[in-house]
């Protein structure tokens, strides 16, 4: 038995798009299966242009990971939002719990391990603005988010389909969270641990202000920035520490980051530091 609480985040899937690789996104699926997560994470960008039949490809894709119970959260990302495909989404993957938008909110009691957490809130924020590139979570929003995460919780989870600081590698920055800046300063009062986003097909990770905020690459699109492969994250968390492994569908994985949690250090891999050197990336 592990002793970890464990988290499977994938994101940018991009069915339809002529980029999209059906293998990859049904290695990763089984991987996922294979690895039983505590709960999974889809952060967005199911679809390349928002079309119904995109979406049902993706959610006949997805499938087996909400099988057997499993905890899933689903958001959608600015590609599910063109062509008002909110719509098709909400049709799919069913309404959030906010009216008009995807939200999800999760109480996670996962089963006792020595060192993990035992109780985790995961709120997952539709980012989207229709039609647009650029993400917002708006203020008007701000109270229902602190109230999720005002119950006694170990482990507190923001997910949202937009980065909250610019990525490295991804060129002149332009579709940030608008209201990114407000947002991170509201994290360490909400007592939120992970962020967890996607976006811009990089993964990355940060430590800011007590706050780890993992962004995660494109999972099964060739839609791709220098030497970066498709890949997915999965994240281990216990009371001292945190994990993140970047996993290539069908090809292994590289621990990208550590963090202790007790001394707040973050140890990031050669491997996420290079990841714009062939040998580092192709292996």
């Amino acid at each position: 038995m592990r002793d970890s609480f464990l988290i499977a985040q994938l994101s940018d899937l991009h069915c339809g798009s002529p980029f999209f690789d059906p293998d990859l996104l049904r290695g990763a699926v089984n991987e996922i299966v294979a690895l039983d997560p505590d709960v999974v994470v889809v952060g967005g960008d199911l679809t390349a242009e928002g079309y119904a039949n995109e979406f049902r490809t993706a959610a006949r894709f997805l499938a087996p990971l909400f099988e057997a119970g499993r905890p899933v959260a689903v958001i959608p990302g600015n590609h599910d939002s063109k062509n008002v495909g909110y719509l098709h989404f909400r049709d799919t993957f069913g309404a959030g719990d906010v009216a008009g938008k995807g939200d999800r909110v999760l109480t996670l009691r996962p089963e006792p391990r020595n060192g993990a957490p035992r109780a985790v809130t995961l709120v997952a924020v539709d980012s989207t603005k229709p039609d647009l590139a650029e993400g917002e979570v708006g203020r008007e929003r701000y109270d229902w988010i602190t109230r999720q995460f005002e119950p006694p919780a170990d482990l507190r989870i923001l997910v949202l389909h937009h980065h909250l600081v610019p990525v490295p590698g991804t060129g002149r920055e332009r579709n940030t969270v608008w209201d990114a800046g407000d947002l991170l300063a509201l994290l360490p009062e909400m007592g939120v641990d992970l962020v967890l986003s996607g976006h811009k097909h990089v993964p990355f990770v940060w430590l800011l202000n007590g706050v780890l905020v993992v962004n995660s690459g494109t999972v099964s699109s060739y839609r791709l920035r220098g030497y970066v492969r498709p890949s997915y994250n999965v994240v281990s968390v216990t009371d001292r520490r945190v994990e993140v492994h970047c996993r290539f569908p069908g090809a292994g994985e590289r621990l990208i980051a550590t963090l202790d949690r007790v001394a707040g250090r973050l140890e990031s891999s050669e491997e996420l530091a290079g990841m714009f050197t062939k040998s580092t990336w192709r292996g």
